[in-house]
């Protein structure tokens, strides 16, 4: 019994290793080459030469004339900022009206919500663009505020569910004695309770909004004069050329900030999802 189990466990780990190893590839790609030229990039994309190796790309691309990288992040900063406060302004109430009411139709609405986890945004994203069209919010920064809150509130009204339904409803009968309303009980009472939640949903909503491409190139433009850090890798790729010294730096400058924020952040994020998957 001990061998087998020493044996599953090593099966384990080694699984785990080798799918790790193989999600880093794309990360080790983008870090060497961030500090290549463009001729030994072509030659040598995975390996990288310390003699020649250089911090001057990514000052180049930080200095970018085609693309700001300062501006990049604050469009990308925004972003994230009131993609939140919409999803998570929204979810709280919805959540605390479909946790604390036990009629089926509340649990059906749930479910129906959590199904659109499961759709992918870029499936729904051309008949975003149609919706938008139609309300003259295409090309703009509220339009895309709107589609990519809308794609966050799913998982964030799933998760302040669970995490209500764990929270006692004798904190809600003692303050309705006391006169208090349901508003009041929602922000005065439970919604302080909800802060490591809050703070999960809102990190990993970030993440999502920080690094999404697709969204702000479709629905901005590329001509558009707001673009996010991760749209302004296309300064760098014309119809005829791509200059990698500019590619592969601006993707490290675009991903470093969220992953720092991940590294440090992860374990709230670890304790907030525990807390919520409680009761579920």
């Amino acid at each position: 019994m001990t061998s087998k189990r020493t044996f599953r466990t090593a099966a384990r780990v080694t699984v785990v290793a080798v799918l790790s190893a193989a999600m880093l590839v794309p990360m080790y790609i983008m870090v060497v080459n961030a500090f290549k030229p463009q001729q030994e990039i072509l030659l040598s994309p995975l390996g990288i030469d310390f003699a020649t190796a250089s911090t001057e790309y990514l000052e180049a691309a930080w200095q970018s004339t085609s693309f700001p990288v300062v501006e990049g992040y604050a469009v990308s900063l925004f972003l994230v900022l009131a993609c939140n406060a919409v999803a998570i302004g929204t979810a709280v109430p919805a959540a605390y009206a479909i946790a604390r009411t036990p009629k089926l139709l509340f649990r059906i609405l749930l479910m129906f919500f959590v199904a659109g986890m499961f759709v992918p945004a870029q499936i729904i994203l051309v008949p975003a663009v149609f919706v938008l069209k139609s309300l003259g919010l295409m090309g703009t920064l509220p339009g895309l505020v709107l589609f990519m809150s809308a794609t966050m509130i799913p998982f964030t009204l799933f998760v302040f569910s669970a995490y209500i339904r764990m929270l006692p409803r004798s904190l809600d009968e003692a303050a309705s004695i006391d006169g208090a309303g349901r508003q009041r009980i929602l922000w005065t009472i439970i919604f302080p309770l909800m802060r490591p939640i809050v703070a999960t949903a809102f990190i990993l909503n970030a993440l999502g909004a920080w690094n999404d491409f697709v969204s702000p190139q479709l629905i901005l433009g590329p001509g558009s004069e707001f673009r996010t850090i991760t749209t302004g890798v296309y300064a760098a790729v014309s119809t005829y050329s791509t200059n990698y010294e500019i590619v592969f730096p601006t993707l490290l400058l675009a991903v470093a900030p969220i992953l720092l924020i991940f590294v440090v952040m992860q374990r709230h994020i670890m304790g907030g999802l525990s807390a919520g998957a409680v009761k579920g």
